[in-house]
């Protein structure tokens, strides 16, 4: 029994520390862009778009599905670095463990 015990203080001290890396994580930004540049983005750790800039040579009133392809793209990166930089923190609280639906 004292095993048991032990083990869920470990893992509620686990999930406060975790809780508290997913607070940390929303005030990180990473950035991504697309089209070399042209279409810059930034996002947060809740994934949460903070800011979107175009550069006003990418702007083609006859090509709009190009600049729609270019910010598609830099949002996809951005995600993607976005769950990274989760991972690598949720990796460090977890200590390696990997828990099914966690991150």
């Amino acid at each position: 029994m004292k095993g048991l015990n032990q083990m869920l203080k470990q893992l509620q001290e686990a999930q406060s520390r975790m809780q508290q890396v997913q607070e940390e994580l929303a005030g990180k930004e990473v950035e991504a862009s697309a089209g070399g540049g042209m279409v810059r983005v930034r996002m947060n750790g809740r994934h949460e778009l903070v800011s979107l800039k175009i550069d006003p040579q990418v702007v083609d009133p006859e090509d709009v599905e190009m600049l729609e392809d270019l910010v598609i793209a830099a949002l996809g990166e951005a995600r993607g670095r976005v769950e990274e930089m989760v991972r690598e923190e949720m990796g460090r609280v977890a200590g390696g463990l990997t828990l099914p639906g966690m991150f």
